[in-house]
């Protein structure tokens, strides 16, 4: 039994447009693979986030004891300075064993 031309025509227009649409699904952008790279990147950027957001938060705590007191300055200034007050004894501590 011999199908009709138009029957034919439009059973080939319609594979090839099945196939078209397959070949969006798998390759390309908008793929798959292309949504899972998306997925793995936008995981990354959110745990970047997630340690930035700490360390801003970290940092206004101290903006906000610097405002606050002088606490948080005189504790920068022994570390970073070598601050000592009047009336208190500094001892440096030397380990032997240490490189020159």
């Amino acid at each position: 039994m011999k199908r009709p031309a138009t029957a034919t025509l439009l059973l080939a227009v319609m594979v090839l447009a099945l196939l078209m649409l397959q070949a969006r699904l798998w390759f390309g952008e908008g793929s798959l693979r292309h949504v899972a790279g998306l997925r793995q990147q936008l995981a990354a950027l959110e745990a970047e986030n997630a340690r930035l957001a700490e360390r801003n938060r970290l940092i206004a705590a101290d903006v906000q004891d610097l405002k606050d007191g002088l606490d948080k300055i005189e504790e920068i200034a022994r570390r970073d300075l070598g601050l000592v007050r009047e009336g208190e004894t500094f001892y440096l501590v030397l380990d032997r064993d240490a490189a020159p």
